[in-house]
């Protein structure tokens, strides 16, 4: 028997290989985009609580309702905008399943979606699972910017979605007004959908604002826009994670999400209903991870790497080119097994490897954990 793959160029994603070579060479992980430290201890002690008050059963396939409304609360003093919990909210298992279960619901064989590389790794073959065509534009070297420009040339009658992130994975690179103001005309003129990924949301730095597709309602009708609780709270392990989209793209999703999920974790979803309540809970976010960045900046100052900028997420990009003629991959393979940093090539972002000379540091570490990387890769 013989089955013939769907996704025929996939192995296994970098993430698991660097990680895999972190820990048979006992190197400081910079590279998989997860926090070495605990997640918030009122948190703990709400999840906890749920588990004794026996919140142990099935939550509501969409949700668990005043979780579902928190984040309408959350959302409305955020952005200013008034979100249906019942039906526009749906919790999902991790972001990148709202991601995928997005591009299910809406796609049909042979339709395109814009992709702008580099690209958080699952988009293209979640596009592709479903018979769909990625159509990938880089993004503008060394900024990172979308040229608007070469997204008119590439729009064709199969045209059918935009695939954003923003803050981006794996840059730290953030929309501003005026690609606000391009998306919002080139959707208009050829009725385009949007999947927004803004998982790191709250991971925004500077004082810049973020461009949430749910600002705009013009945006907000034609968008599926994908959350992290993980991402944010410290708990990437427990793949939490909501969708927003307008009552008719929900009842679609939520058609594709009962018969592969149905439900989520109910004790974190208990949890998180009350956690949100406090405003800080989301609102200290930002300064918290920006500390981290700017730290972590700080002690790179040490050694030959070259910064790129990160207006979000919690990555760093970094120029090594001036350093070696290796590859960015074969470069960070060399970093882990040599000087006991792994971090990850950008060329992995990019389908075909476009290799920059650019590697992705994560900071979302302990202080500690961030010195003793830097000691390291001050001998390079």
């Amino acid at each position: 028997m013989t089955i013939h793959s769907k996704l025929p160029r996939v192995g296994t994603t970098i993430f698991t290989v660097m990680s895999a070579l972190a820990n048979e060479y006992k190197a400081i992980n910079l590279s998989q985009g997860f926090p070495d430290f605990d997640m918030p201890e009122a948190l703990v002690e709400l999840t906890c609580q749920a588990l004794r008050d026996g919140y142990n059963q099935y939550a509501p396939m969409a949700g668990w309702m005043p979780l579902r409304e928190s984040i309408a609360a959350k959302i409305e003093d955020m952005y200013g905008v008034s979100v249906n919990p019942d039906t526009e909210i749906t919790i999902t298992p991790g972001g990148t399943y709202g991601i995928y279960t997005a591009f299910t619901t809406v796609l049909q064989p042979l339709d395109e979606v814009i992709v702008f590389e580099p690209a958080y790794d699952s988009y293209i073959p979640n596009i592709e699972v479903n018979g769909a065509v990625a159509v990938r534009i880089p993004l503008e070297f060394p900024s990172y910017r979308i040229n608007w420009n070469e997204v008119r040339a590439r729009i064709t009658p199969r045209t059918r979605m935009i695939a954003l992130n923003t803050p981006h994975n794996p840059t730290g690179s953030i929309l501003g007004e005026e690609d606000i103001a391009q998306l919002r005309q080139i959707v208009a003129d050829y009725d385009l959908l949007i999947m927004s990924d803004e998982v790191y949301e709250h991971l925004i730095y500077d004082q810049a604002p973020h461009q949430s597709m749910l600002r705009y309602e013009d945006l907000r009708q034609r968008a599926f826009v994908n959350f992290s609780f993980g991402k944010v709270y410290h708990c990437t392990g427990w793949k939490m994670g909501y969708c927003i989209a307008p009552p008719a793209f929900t009842a679609e999703f939520r058609k594709v999400h009962q018969f592969n999920c149905f439900s989520c974790y109910t004790p974190a979803q208990v949890a998180l209903a009350t956690y949100l309540k406090d405003r800080e809970a989301y609102r200290g976010i930002s300064a918290f991870y920006q500390q981290k960045r700017d730290y972590f900046a700080q002690l790179m100052t040490q050694t030959r790497f070259k910064p790129l900028p990160s207006h979000g997420s919690y990555f760093q990009l970094y120029h090594f080119d001036h350093l070696s003629p290796l590859s960015d991959k074969d470069f960070s393979i060399w970093l882990t097994q040599t000087q006991g940093v792994a971090c990850i090539p950008v060329s992995a972002f990019y389908q075909e490897a476009t290799d920059n000379g650019v590697l992705r540091f994560c900071f979302a570490k302990k202080e500690e954990t961030l010195e003793k990387a830097v000691e390291r890769l001050m001998k390079v």
